[in-house]
């Protein structure tokens, strides 16, 4: 069956670096669209960096650029985000989506428009 699976969350310093994984399996991950989102208590969930199927464009939210990155290992049917110099508000649940509706490969990193989803993994930046 259709599958994702985040790993990779935890407690880190201020400043520190984590990398999570998002494991696709029951379909190949190359072929549709992949975003990360997170979402922190008493807000709303959003976009954190996604690729475009259509086109493999890249999309990182404002407030995560030059510190994060987002990246694929075909052979392994994976998806990563490496986050580096976090924030302590850069805590929050962090989720991998996918979407296999046509039409997905064109859509923005906007959540709304992802219907399948990982379980999420908890980032938590605090000295």
């Amino acid at each position: 069956q259709v599958q994702l699976v985040e790993s990779g969350g935890g407690l880190v310093e201020p400043g520190g670096s984590l990398r999570l994984s998002c494991a696709a399996s029951g379909f190949t991950l190359d072929y549709y669209p992949i975003g990360w989102f997170r979402q922190a208590p008493g807000k709303e969930r959003e976009g954190v960096s996604c690729i475009r199927s259509s086109d493999g464009s890249i999309y990182y939210a404002d407030s995560v650029k030059g510190r994060f990155t987002i990246s694929r290992d075909n052979a392994k049917n994976t998806v990563y985000l490496q986050m580096n110099s976090l924030k302590p508000e850069d805590t929050a649940v962090y989720y991998c989506a996918t979407d296999h509706d046509y039409g997905s490969g064109y859509a923005p990193c906007v959540s709304d428009l992802f219907g399948i989803w990982g379980q999420g993994t908890q980032v938590t930046v605090s000295s």
